[in-house]
């Protein structure tokens, strides 16, 4: 019986089992034998107990001599068992701790990771993360002869905010108006913090101008919703105005560079007429 749980035991663990389960395996296994090795020692000392007082045969006085044979040898392999667990927990504890460094390693690399591509303000991707975005989105749209729309965002007189009320209140704003335009994307598009109080927006696949002026009018209604802003003895309710240029590949431009720097000047187009929002398309037909 003991042999058949011992070698049940010692089967090689499956590489799903940690080395946790190893020592619990090993455990049983050393707790097994010290329970062989007792009833070996009870054996023994009862059968030298029966015998003392009679004559032993040579086979019994061999069978003993035997069994306490066999009794040293579970002693020792309990001894030999002990010491491998202790090794075993030695060797738990060291991967243990390796592992919890590791996490932290990971965690700590993630976290910088995420810090060198994300505005630390509103937690948007910053222009890195946007550039390598809209690259991969310009290299999908050219494969697929799909169109691709760029928004330059400007917070009209966002300056007088900082100016009159402090920078604080002007950080408030900055974070609520991320988070109203983030609420307007799609899960494909992505919203990025340009610098100060200018943001881009890369829309994919939009099918037509006025699917862009649509979403654009709509950004711009978010946007100047009220801003209540409660902050130290601070209480106050702020509007907004955006103002939206808009550029689209591949008709306003095919690289990434052209189609920022082409909705930055309808942005300014749209802020100098006051319009809300301007195509590149119409400021390259104007006159002007």
């Amino acid at each position: 019986m003991p042999k058949k749980k011992i070698a049940r035991l010692l089967r090689s663990p499956s590489p799903a089992n940690s080395l946790h389960q190893v020592l619990g395996q090993s455990e049983r296994v050393k707790d097994i034998v010290e329970e062989c090795a007792d009833d070996l020692s009870s054996v023994n000392a009862g059968l030298k107990r029966e015998l003392t007082d009679g004559d032993i045969s040579p086979v019994v006085e061999n069978a003993l001599e035997k069994t306490e044979a066999v009794e040293g040898k579970v002693q020792n392999a309990s001894k030999e068992l002990s010491l491998v667990n202790m090794a075993l927990k030695e060797e738990v504890y060291e991967r243990t701790i390796l592992q919890e460094k590791l996490a932290a390693e990971v965690k700590q690399g993630d976290e910088a990771r995420h810090a060198s591509l994300h505005d630390p303000l509103t937690g948007l991707p910053n222009r890195a993360l946007f550039n390598d975005r809209l690259e991969h989105g310009l290299a999908h749209a050219k494969r697929n002869g799909v169109s691709l729309v760029v928004m330059f965002l400007d917070l009209d007189d966002f300056k007088s905010i900082n100016d009159t009320h402090g920078h604080d209140v002007g950080d408030i704003v900055l974070t609520t108006i991320a988070g109203r335009i983030k609420q307007a994307s799609r899960d494909e598009d992505t919203v990025c913090r340009h610098g100060g109080d200018e943001f881009l927006y890369m829309l994919a696949e939009i099918r037509s101008e006025r699917d862009s002026t649509t979403i654009a009018e709509k950004i711009i209604a978010m946007v100047e919703a009220p801003c209540d802003i409660r902050i130290r003895d601070i209480n106050m309710s702020l509007v907004i105005h955006p103002s939206i240029g808009i550029a689209s590949f591949p008709a306003d431009g095919i690289t990434a560079e052209s189609l920022v720097a082409n909705a930055d000047k309808a942005m300014y187009q749209a802020k100098r007429n006051k319009t809300g929002y301007s195509l590149f398309s119409d400021l390259a037909l104007s006159p002007d």
